[in-house]
This record gives C-alpha cells, structure tokens and sequence, in this order.
C-alpha cells in the first residue's frame, strides 16, 4: 500500500467499524457461493477490523485475515478472537509469497480494495497470485465499485454515512486523462466539531477490464452482479461483486 493511502486508512482507523459496519449480506453470499462454511479455508484480503473474516470464522471456517494498515490489524486482533482465525500483515500482491500453493477453498476480496492497486496489470498479478493459492476448482469473491456507471454518469459524490457520533464525506475527483480517480473524503466528528480531510487515488476499474484481468489470471465461470443478492449487474449502481473459479 503507498503511504498516501496507509496515511488514509490510520486517519480514520479508530471509526473504521463505524463507518463501514459488518454487512450480513456479505457473509450470506459468501456461504451460498462456498456452498457452506464449515471446514473451509478462507483467506479475507483488505480484512481492516476483521468484522467479515470474523463471522466467517463463527461459521465454522478456518480464516486468515491480511491487510497492510497496522492500526486497523491491531483493532482486529483485539476485538475479534477466534480459535480459527488469524491476522497477519500481507500485501495483496504477495500471496505466493506468505502462502503456501492450492491452501485456500476461497480468497475473498470486499471493500474496494482492490482499486489500490495502481494498474490492470497489477491487478492481473494480484488475481494470479489468488489462483495459485486457491485449491484446484476455488472460489474467489471480489467487490469494487461500478466504474462504469461512475465515469460514464460522473458521480461526483458518494452517499454521506452517518451515525449518531460521525458523519463521513466521500466524493470523486475525476481524471478523464487517466485511468484513475482521486477519492477525497471528510471524517467530521460532531462531539469535537472536527474534520479529518484525507485524500487517496484510486484505479478506474471498468468491467470490461476487469474481465479482462480475470480471464488473463486464468478464472473462469466468472460472474458479474450488481449487489450481494446476486441481482444482474448492469445500470447506475455502486456496487460490482463478482464471484468466479
């Protein structure tokens, strides 16, 4: 992760869980598409506070959590303790690297995470890397945003989140020149009257490229949605979650 974005997640690690709570919705797809959980092995990439790697271990999965922001890594392992699961540093582009070939049943990627990556074809790498470490007929779930309707509709803006404690501002600098997006955000803690500006660019992952990424990394069976419910992707919607082997 480059510092700008590991400066990113520390500045607003301590109401990461805050403002993006666990998802049921997540885990649900996840055991439909896993067939089940019990006596899998699941590798969560981007875990941030261990909220999904979590449950999923609650399931009757056995998980390793990665993620590269020590501040939201500390934070899991505080708050979620579970015999069958476990945290550690990890880049995304290392896999081979800190895992041993053909180990996991699923490699899991939520979040947005990876839109870090700073080319299609590190994103290639990345999705080689998972293939190599996935048993022989894995499954590997991803969920990014849906690049198509943000550059051809220029969203600008992203829905506020609030609670009772935070409000969390997120728009979109668009590039037409690049392949990538500036993501500015505003953390304003209401008790303080504080903002927490922060700014990360992010890849433009089209669809089209993404398939691309996929079908080079030597996936198949891919399949495109539009949420986690599995409803057909396509149209002006944020999400793109994709589940292939």
């Amino acid at each position: 992760m480059a510092d700008r974005q590991n400066i990113f997640y520390t500045s607003i690690s301590k109401y990461y869980s805050e403002i993006f709570p666990y998802n049921p919705m997540q885990l649900t797809f996840a055991e439909a598409k896993l067939d089940g959980l019990p006596g899998k092995t699941i590798l969560d990439i981007g875990c941030a506070t261990g909220e999904l790697a979590y449950n999923l271990a609650l399931g009757g999965a056995q998980v390793t959590g990665i993620d590269l922001n020590e501040d939201l890594l500390e934070q899991a392992r505080q708050n979620k303790v579970h015999p069958n699961l476990q945290f550690q540093k990890g880049d995304m582009l290392k896999l081979e690297a800190d895992f041993q070939p053909s180990h996991f049943d699923a490699v899991i990627c939520f979040g947005n995470t990876l839109v870090h990556l700073n080319s299609v074809a590190a994103v290639v790498e990345m999705l080689k890397g998972a293939r190599t470490v996935l048993k022989p007929g894995g499954t590997l779930l991803l969920q990014i945003l849906n690049y198509d309707h943000i550059l051809d509709d220029e969203v600008k803006t992203l829905p506020r989140i609030e609670t009772d404690n935070i409000v969390f501002i997120r728009n979109y600098r668009l590039d037409e020149k690049s392949d990538f997006l500036d993501f500015q955000t505003e953390l304003v803690l209401k008790e303080k009257a504080l903002g927490i500006r922060n700014e990360t660019r992010l890849l433009a992952l089209r669809s089209q490229d993404f398939l691309f990424a996929l079908t080079e990394a030597g996936f198949s069976e891919i399949n495109l949605y539009s949420n986690f419910k599995q409803d057909a992707f396509g149209g002006k919607h944020l999400p793109l979650v994709v589940s292939c082997s």
